[in-house]
């Protein structure tokens, strides 16, 4: 998915380079992109924890990271474009290795230029394992229109459907519903930019107890500047959830609780036109009157990543 959110990005960066002065219809379109890259790095964690089934150690380790991914882009006429991507991430812990996670993601986006409007569907399939075994499986569909407000307003709204399958753990199995809405600020293009962002999201499951709606927000500002003839990225991110569960919790006699805050800062410093460095940290609090969903976590990391 970070490649499908890299290609948005970049036709985002035409529109606002181009704005009403687009290509010639009469130009015949360009054949299909194909791209590719790598990435291996470290990566410590204070609390290792799986957030998908609330199970914290309290106990820090490091863990090791191999990402693969490839993608096509085929422009389908004048105003369609379709992509396809794929990647796979691996993380093999120290001490807990019973967590090692390989990640599988295939990504199909679809997007149709309507002129002042844009539309698209996006489909994923993840399925993720844990120590070698089946853990879980995601559907993600999602149909979204898009467009310039302004010179330098962008806005796009999503609904977004998920079906969730944990296993072992069928009562978790669940199906959501959610609405999203961006708004982007371009103070330079995408050389400078902010997002915010709000979801709503109602999810029901197997178990009434794991049913719940939540609150979204997100707040994120990109600052590009360059650097030996490179550009540099920086990246920081706010993130907060507000989840109000809709069944009682056995353990603790009622229906839980949650908040989530989460910080992050990114920093890519490309070394060559294919070779980027990258160095990462986030810290997040889990505010819950649920115990073991209790807890706070702070995640340092760097990636070597070669792309083509």
């Amino acid at each position: 998915m970070r490649r499908s959110l890299t290609i948005a990005l970049t036709t985002l960066a035409t529109l606002a380079s181009q704005g009403s002065a687009a290509q010639s219809k009469d130009a015949p379109p360009a054949g299909p992109t194909f791209s590719a890259d790598v990435a291996v790095g470290a990566e410590y964690d204070t609390n290792v924890s799986v957030e998908e089934v609330d199970a914290t150690s309290g106990e820090e380790d490091y863990a090791l990271l191999l990402d693969l991914g490839a993608g096509v882009d085929i422009p389908l006429g004048q105003s369609a474009d379709l992509s396809i991507t794929y990647d796979l991430g691996n993380a093999k812990y120290d001490e807990f290795s019973q967590v090692d996670r390989q990640t599988h993601i295939l990504g199909t986006d679809f997007a149709v230029d309507l002129g002042d409007v844009n539309t698209g569907l996006s489909a994923y399939y993840i399925n993720a394992r844990l120590d070698g075994e089946a853990f879980l499986e995601l559907w993600r569909l999602s149909p979204s229109v898009s467009g310039f407000l302004s010179k330098r307003w962008f806005g796009r709204a999503a609904y977004v459907y998920l079906a969730k399958t944990i296993e072992d753990r069928p009562e978790r199995d669940a199906l959501a519903h959610a609405g999203e809405l961006d708004v982007y600020f371009f103070r330079r293009g995408l050389r400078s930019y902010f997002n915010v962002g709000y979801q709503f999201r109602e999810e029901d499951a197997e178990a009434e107890r794991f049913d719940f709606q939540s609150h979204n927000l997100k707040v994120r500002y990109i600052q590009r500047f360059e650097m030996f003839s490179l550009l540099n990225k920086l990246e920081l991110a706010w993130r907060y959830e507000d989840r109000d569960f809709t069944g009682v919790t056995p353990s603790i006699g009622e229906e839980r609780e949650e908040s989530r805050s989460r910080w992050k800062v990114d920093v890519e410093i490309p070394l060559t036109q294919r070779f980027t460095w990258q160095i990462y940290g986030g810290y997040g609090d889990y505010d819950s009157n649920l115990p073991v969903a209790d807890y706070t976590q702070t995640i340092v990391g760097t990636r070597m990543l070669y792309s083509w």
